[in-house]
């Protein structure tokens, strides 16, 4: 295996291993871990005619001393259970779901990165309708599936502050599934993600969908500022996905860096009041942003213009220290794989 560990780009790579469990007759099966990457589904699964899936997507890390651990992982199986009730699908049991996901990294564990290179090895719980419907009702047969893929930095360059554009479509529908993590949300957003990059965006940045006067999150991750006396504040909304790294992050700034948190609605017209920002989630970690574009209007962060702001950076240098082992996690924050 020649894999250059510090160059891995966000993209698929196969590993020999995932999880696979079946449910059918109300029930599940005791699932397995299996060499076929491909899915085999009828032309009329729920999946592919009304979008019945939910996903979930955390890390695998070598840490400090050489032990391979997750970040939270009873938070990804509690987020997945809420969104399988949403979307009227039957919930994996969560001790299954983290025994699964270790099974997973130790079946694929010549690929987890090694410690110091900025990479990890992703993980993707998924669950989705798999047998044939024709009208408009939820399936009755599922499958939960895990797949693993070593990754690099979310974001291309990954210190380099991001340049957003206020997006003019919406993310998520008033008491719709903004809130949740289905693959339908991310569908809405490939259009509007495809333009921001043809015109040099980053990301695109979404307000409310009902009233489109507050900020709410971006594509792939929640978003947070910082204030001139150097609060952090964070988006509060319904139709916003409540972020595992950015609950972590508000933890680690009022109690390990001594920062004053708030989460409230944030007015679009507050933006020019604001002296650092950035992006957090699993994928993007926390992710400096340098100017969010509102029209005919370019808003820029004085902190994060050229590189990381000041408080950007102690809360990302805190929590990769806590994923990576240098600094004592909270309990129950770092899962022991091996």
């Amino acid at each position: 295996m020649d894999i250059d560990w510090s160059n891995l780009g966000f993209a698929y790579m196969k590993t020999p291993y995932r999880f696979i469990a079946r449910y059918k007759d109300g029930k599940w099966d005791a699932g397995e871990l299996s060499t076929e990457e491909n899915v085999i589904i009828n032309e009329s699964a729920c999946v592919l005619q009304y979008s019945q899936n939910v996903f979930e997507g955390m890390k695998a890390y070598t840490a400090e001393d050489g032990r391979i651990v997750i970040f939270r992982p009873d938070l990804n199986a509690d987020r997945m259970t809420a969104s399988c009730k949403r979307m009227c699908m039957p919930v994996f049991p969560k001790e299954r779901f983290l025994d699964a996901v270790r099974s997973v990294v130790l079946a694929n564990k010549e690929y987890v990165p090694p410690f110091g290179t900025n990479a990890s090895l992703y993980l993707r719980p998924y669950m989705f309708g798999s047998d044939p419907v024709l009208g408009v009702k939820p399936a009755t047969e599922y499958e939960f599936r895990i797949f693993a893929s070593p990754v690099g930095p979310y974001f291309k360059g990954e210190s380099r502050p991001l340049n957003l554009r206020i997006c003019d479509m919406d993310r998520a529908a008033p008491k719709g599934t903004g809130g949740v993590k289905a693959g339908l949300n991310y569908a809405m957003s490939l259009f509007a993600i495809d333009e921001a990059h043809r015109l040099g965006y980053d990301e695109n940045l979404y307000l409310d969908p009902a009233g489109r006067n507050f900020i709410e999150e971006t594509g792939g991750a929640n978003i947070f500022f910082v204030t001139k006396d150097k609060r952090i504040i964070t988006p509060k909304s319904d139709s916003i996905l409540p972020s595992i790294t950015r609950r972590s992050m508000l933890a680690v700034a009022s109690e390990y860096l001594g920062i004053k948190v708030e989460e409230r609605r944030i007015a679009v017209d507050e933006l020019d009041d604001f002296d650092e920002a950035g992006l957090c989630g699993t994928a993007a970690v926390i992710s400096p942003v340098g100017s969010i574009t509102y029209g005919d209007k370019i808003i820029k962060l004085p902190s994060g213009l050229k590189k990381s702001g000041e408080i950007t950076q102690k809360l990302y240098d805190t929590l990769t220290g806590i994923q990576m082992g240098r600094i004592e996690a909270p309990a129950g924050w770092i899962y022991m794989v091996d």
